[in-house]
C-alpha cells in the first residue's frame, strides 16, 4: 500500500474520485509551505513554490499497486505532464506521501493558492 496525497479532481466529490474506489481514505491533509496550485483546463496542478507560506489542502489516501498504476496513467506521468514525488506532509504531522506535481509551463495559468476549486 502507498500513501497518496490528492488535492483536486481525485478528492471526495471530485470528477475523478472514482479512481479511488475501493481504496482507503486516511485523513484531511495539507502540504507544508512551499507548494501551491494553478488552474489548468478543468483541474489543478500543484507545483513547488518557494515563496508560498500556506501549502495545499487535500486528502490522504492509501492505495494498492493497481490503483497507483491507474493514477500514474491518469496523471500522465509517462508523458511528462505530472511527476509522482514523495513529500512530507504538514498535516497529519510527520507523514510522507506520494503526490503529483505539474511539470509543464504555467504561463498564463491563474494561481489558485491552497485549494481546489480556487
Amino acid at each position: 500500500m502507498t500513501r497518496v496525497f490528492v488535492y483536486g479532481t481525485l478528492m471526495r466529490g471530485g470528477s475523478n474520485h472514482a479512481f479511488l474506489s475501493g481504496q482507503r481514505f486516511v485523513a484531511a491533509a495539507r502540504t507544508p509551505a512551499g507548494y501551491t496550485l494553478f488552474a489548468l483546463e478543468g483541474y489543478p496542478g500543484m507545483v513547488r513554490a518557494a515563496a508560498d507560506r500556506a501549502g495545499v489542502r487535500g486528502e490522504l489516501w492509501t492505495v494498492d499497486d493497481a490503483c497507483l498504476r491507474e493514477l500514474d496513467a491518469l496523471e500522465g506521468v509517462a508523458e511528462g505532464l505530472y511527476e509522482r514525488a514523495t513529500i512530507r506532509l504538514a498535516e497529519p504531522p510527520g507523514v510522507t506521501a506520494d503526490t503529483y506535481l505539474y511539470r509543464r509551463d504555467l504561463t498564463g495559468r491563474p494561481p489558485l493558492g491552497d485549494s481546489w476549486p480556487g
